[in-house]
């Protein structure tokens, strides 16, 4: 047999060394890397989504409060409400308010949406909002992730099949599996840059239905804005693929909605809606009452709608408006409201100064009035609702009631 070598107080020292080095690179990685930096507590349990009242109440009051920047409107994935500041994004009981899940990481928090019951939270790592993480409504359990280029200042808009997260210059669309399948805009480092059609555009207004995105935008020099339709999945991410691009004889429109037979736009001076066909070519336009369409409509990049298999409800700033999802049609117009609303118990709720207007959402007819006491809040109101919870969102707050 082979006598073993003999192991020399070099040969111990060298492999002393490597531990040591072993030991304070792995504890390195673990100081600066993503996964000390992050923190998930889920829920024990499952919950169920509560069921829905078949009645209105006789009033509501408020049962809870949470701060929620992060937000523009409330976040409902599954059975939890979903509310996100500081970097940490919850997942609440509907009911108390009682955190079920949490998810933190030590990074400037971009924005939080839902789609597909799950939350999808988005996180600034270095020079723009690319830590892109889905969580289960439920439980908080990570779900599918992805790294990204989207802009700071990037917001969700989803159709429930697709989501876009819209930039000032560039516009990425995922599918639930959070893989893109659509990259629009100034694309950083694109390996085929011909396959863009315009990256020398300012991204104004979005919308999206039916697996459609549209795009408000304005180009180089151009002082005309441009309606841009495009596939939310075409053949190759990468290479968009339009139903159609006009200019626009229009100057700061902003669109109120897009399906797979037209696209709807409003214009604030002079105040008047305009359809287009899947064509590009203006079928329709609806003058509105002076004012009525709000500067403060127009800057939303996103829409402030209501959207049902028929309707969507549109907030102008001043009114809200119910249009036909057929042919674009508006069916009735309610003024002095706050927002856009919510469906809830067979009505449509709606932001008014003193409370919520109780809608009939097929012809607009007055119902009735639930007095809600705000705390002298009087600005935008974006609304949603879950089982017997109506959720208001009041700029940077979520509020339940009941």
């Amino acid at each position: 047999m082979v006598r073993p070598e003999r192991r020399t107080k070099v040969d111990l020292l060298a492999v002393a060394l490597i531990t040591v080095a072993a030991v304070v690179v792995g504890a390195t990685l673990w100081h600066t890397g993503d996964l000390r930096a992050t923190t998930l507590r889920t829920a024990s349990e499952a919950a169920v989504v509560p069921a829905a009242p078949s009645s209105l109440p006789p009033s509501l009051g408020e049962v809870w409060s949470e701060p929620s920047p992060a937000t523009d409107h409330p976040a409902v994935a599954g059975p939890s409400v979903v509310v996100g500041a500081e970097g940490t994004v919850r997942g609440l009981d509907p009911f108390s308010g009682a955190e079920r899940w949490s998810y933190r990481r030590d990074l400037p928090l971009c924005t939080v949406g839902a789609a597909w019951d799950r939350a999808v939270t988005v996180y600034r790592k270095t020079r723009n909002c690319s830590e892109v993480t889905s969580l289960e409504g439920d439980t908080g359990q990570r779900g599918p992730q992805r790294n990204t280029d989207a802009e700071v200042g990037t917001r969700l808009i989803g159709d429930g099949t697709y989501l876009a997260a819209v930039g000032e210059r560039l516009t990425e669309v995922w599918g639930s599996n959070l893989v893109r399948t659509l990259q629009y805009g100034e694309v950083p480092a694109p390996v085929n840059p011909e396959r863009q059609p315009r990256t020398d555009c300012d991204q104004r207004s979005f919308a999206t239905g039916n697996a459609r995105l549209a795009v408000i935008e304005r180009c180089g020099d151009d002082t005309a804005d441009r309606l841009t339709v495009l596939l939310s999945r075409p053949d190759d991410d990468d290479e968009p693929e339009e139903v159609f691009s006009v200019s626009l004889d229009e100057q700061d429109a902003t669109l109120v909605a897009v399906t797979d037979a037209h696209a709807v736009i409003a214009t604030v001076d002079p105040p008047r809606i305009i359809t287009f066909d899947s064509d590009g070519t203006q079928v329709g336009e609806l003058p509105l009452a002076d004012g009525e369409v709000q500067p403060t409509a127009q800057a939303r990049r996103i829409p402030l709608t209501t959207t049902t298999d028929h309707q969507t409800f549109w907030y102008t700033g001043t009114s809200t408006i119910a249009l036909s999802n057929e042919d674009a049609s508006v069916q009735w117009t309610m003024p002095g409201t706050l927002g856009s609303g919510t469906l809830f118990a067979g009505s449509l709720l709606v932001p008014v100064p003193d409370g919520l207007a109780v809608l009939d959402p097929t012809s607009g007819d007055w119902l009735g009035e639930l007095p809600v006491d705000r705390g002298g809040y009087s600005d935008e109101v974006t609304m949603d609702s879950i089982g017997p919870m109506v959720l208001e969102q009041r700029g940077d707050t979520l509020v339940a009631l009941r």
